[in-house]
């Protein structure tokens, strides 16, 4: 009755041992961390120096490494909530357009005569005065001609540009749904040069997320100031065009005088040999968007100033064939052949690309400089003192939660409320187990859910000991008693954990920031606990039972 078949216990045994090994590195935090931040810089390109040799040794490389990333109220850091001025890009794009006009009105000259922009029409619009307005209707069906389908699922059979005349004035802007387009790739390419900047920082596990239509929130733990975190946003990438040379085999390589070795950007063992003076750099880049080529699949555009494209007019058409490198930060992000000379100051990456590697190519390129401007709403500094108070103040809290629960279930079920106890700590070692295989990173909050688990995780083993006081009154012996317990005790532990469960679901997806951070500790905790109160505990009684043969207990 009281049997648990061999597979089953080392099951369990091996949950728990897997539990604490992986739960270890948090024990010794700091040394884990620099092992772990040594990792990466390898991995990252960088040369084994002493000092990160020094660092790979604090940790041996056999045993699990992952910690437990601490949030920014718990390691100090700086705190922005930002405002993307997502009108500056409708200016930019619509100036972008001017040439484009000029040229596909130019052939119609007798037609509509002279061609003249007006500069006092509104940022976001394009309009264009000429002086045959007999010509109007013509000039319109020109331009509509270079309006371009919308590469977005919102935008599928809309055209990027509306078209509209009256009397002598032509007027261009962006359509609602290119506009919707713009917004989000906007967005997406703020994002993805504010995680760049930040990245480059070596800050461990940022928040760095788009909040509504316009805003985005970065929390950078481990940084010093919100100024300091503001100025590290607003540098410049650097992005630069260069002729391939060849392949190399790591960073180390030796090369020629004018070579330099760069690796790629999504491949960490591909590594390109590259001349050092680049074609043509970001400052020249106008834009980048995600298109279709002739054959309908996905590519990458991309449009050069007057004087870049001249530059890269002349490089094509000498190396058709060749390839060359978008080299972003010191990473190859991309290296196309040359299939044809490029002289119109714009051209296409093709490749086997689907619509989102096109989307992400095209962020990347356009990484160089942040799109928009940002007006910062909010900031806040985390001292890194007021992060130690946090986490002595959590320590204390879990050891005081903790400590009270021991001497109630000690002293409310002897030695089983013993075996509840032991459980109890597997199940904290548990939580920080799992915290760490995920990824987790814990906040004050969090710290809060933990120590709301160690209460809730003796529950279960409350209502079975119960029962098993009441099935002693009845039952033939102890070893029924303790069997009908567990039994009969299941059901309403399922039930109860499940209501718990079910609302700690709904706060990790209807809410943010430090409530996300509870639910999370709340809902890993329930499962563990659940898991040491049904099987750990039971498992200590059974090998207690099998020991000793107890003709009576007392619960």
């Amino acid at each position: 009755m009281l049997e648990l078949s061999l597979w089953k216990r080392l099951t369990i045994l091996l949950v728990c041992l897997a539990g604490l090994a992986v739960a270890l590195p948090n024990v010794f935090y700091t040394r884990a961390e620099r092992y772990n931040d040594a990792v990466t810089a390898i991995e990252r390109g960088a040369a084994t120096t002493p000092e990160i040799q020094a660092d790979l040794d604090q940790w041996p490389d056999f045993l699990p490494s992952a910690v437990v990333n601490l949030g920014l109220d718990l390691r100090g850091g700086a705190h922005l909530l930002a405002e993307v001025q997502l009108e500056d890009v409708y200016a930019s794009r619509i100036d972008g357009y001017w040439p484009e006009v000029r040229d596909a009105l130019r052939p119609l000259r007798d037609q509509v005569g002279g061609v003249q922009r007006d500069r006092t029409a509104p940022a976001d619009e394009l309009r264009v005065r000429i002086s045959n307005p007999d010509g109007l209707q013509v000039a319109v069906d020109a331009l509509r001609d270079l309006a371009q389908p919308i590469v977005s699922l919102t935008g599928v059979g809309q055209n990027d540009i509306e078209v509209s005349g009256a009397g002598d004035t032509i007027t261009v802007r962006l359509s609602e749904a290119e506009r919707t387009a713009t917004d989000d790739r906007t967005m997406a390419q703020s994002l993805e040069i504010i995680r760049r900047r930040v990245d480059e920082a070596g800050t461990r596990e940022p928040t760095i997320q788009r909040q509504g239509t316009d805003r985005i929130l970065i929390q950078v733990p481990g940084i010093g100031s919100a100024q300091e975190l503001k100025q590290l946003i607003g540098t410049t990438a650097k992005l630069t065009f260069h002729p391939v040379r060849g392949n190399a085999t790591s960073l180390d390589q030796r090369v020629e005088s004018d070579q330099i070795v760069v690796p790629a950007l999504d491949d960490p063992g591909q590594f390109y040999i590259l001349e050092r003076d680049a074609v043509v750099t970001g400052d020249d880049l106008v834009d980048s968007q995600p298109a279709f080529d002739q054959n309908g699949r996905p590519a990458v555009t991309f449009r050069f100033n007057p004087s870049g494209a001249r530059a890269f007019g002349v490089y094509t058409a000498e190396n058709v064939g060749s390839l060359f490198a978008v080299v972003l930060d010191n990473e190859v992000v991309t290296a196309p052949q040359i299939r044809e000379a490029i002289t119109g100051g714009s051209g296409q990456i093709t490749g086997n690309f689907t619509v989102e590697e096109a989307n992400r190519q095209a962020i990347l390129l356009r990484a160089g400089a942040l799109p928009a401007g940002m007006t910062f709403l909010e900031e806040r500094t985390v001292g890194p003192e007021l992060g130690q108070d946090s986490i002595d103040a959590g320590k204390v809290a879990s050891l005081v939660a903790m400590a009270a629960v021991v001497v109630f279930m000690i002293a409310s079920y002897g030695l089983f409320g013993t075996f509840a106890t032991i459980a109890l700590g597997i199940n904290i070692a548990l939580i920080f187990g799992v915290l760490s295989m995920i990824g987790g990173t814990l906040t004050l909050p969090g710290i809060a859910g933990i120590v709301l688990t160690i209460g809730m995780a003796v529950d279960a083993n409350v209502l079975v000991f119960e029962r098993i006081r009441e099935e002693l009154k009845t039952a033939r012996g102890p070893a029924r008693a303790i069997a009908l317990g567990y039994e009969r005790a299941l059901s309403a532990i399922v039930d109860a954990n499940i209501t718990t469960f079910i609302i700690a679901v709904i706060l990790f997806t209807l809410g943010s920031g430090p409530v996300r951070g509870f639910a999370v500790t709340l809902g890993i905790g329930i499962l563990t606990s659940v898991f040491t109160a049904i099987f750990v505990t039971r498992l200590l009684i059974v090998l207690w039972f099998e020991r000793r043969r107890p003709k009576q207990i007392e619960v």
